[in-house]
């Protein structure tokens, strides 16, 4: 069995308010690296912003998930079509470790592991507020991850909002009330 095969994509709760995921991606470990730092890379997947990277240097997140996919699916009645959330470096270790302040209330951990010519992004998200919000992230982490891994692997992503609504449901049945 391949180390792919064992990978779940499904993010699994680790303590009471801490989500983690792993992704293995094709490498080297610079590109990816570079789809999570460089704002123009970032925007392709996540969301956009500009870092400078150093440790207490504050950022922006600018969130247009109508811009990740084509279709993007159906937006949930709620969501704008902008979001945006000041952040700020807490650890860095370049093509390594990036540690960052998840607004007011949490942080986001992301390591780099080479593996062979594959790369492991494990993400860490800690101090999650609540349930809801837990299935909201969970979800979110795992279809920007997903559309991500077909950036990197050049294929398409399903329409991001119908799989983050999807994806909302599994993690419902998944994590524990």
């Amino acid at each position: 069995m391949t180390e792919t095969a064992t990978l779940d994509a499904y993010g699994v709760v680790t303590e009471p308010a801490t989500l983690k995921i792993e992704r293995l991606l094709p490498g080297p470990v610079e590109r990816v690296w570079d789809y999570l730092t460089k704002s123009d890379l970032r925007r392709q997947w996540l969301a956009s912003g500009d870092m400078d990277l150093k440790v207490d240097a504050p950022f922006e997140l600018t969130w247009r998930n109508d811009e990740l996919t084509d279709p993007p699916g159906t937006r949930p009645e709620g969501f704008s079509e902008q979001h945006s959330m000041q952040s700020r470096i807490t650890e860095l270790e370049p093509l390594r470790k990036l540690t960052f302040t998840w607004g007011d209330c949490g942080s986001v951990t992301m390591t780099l592991e080479p593996r062979g010519t594959n790369v492991l992004l494990t993400l860490v998200h800690q101090r999650i507020s609540d349930r809801k919000n837990m299935l909201m992230v969970g979800a979110g982490w795992h279809m920007h991850l997903d559309i991500l891994a077909a950036r990197i692997n050049g294929t398409k992503a399903q329409p991001f909002w119908d799989g983050w609504l999807r994806l909302r449901e599994e993690y419902d049945q998944r994590i524990p009330a």
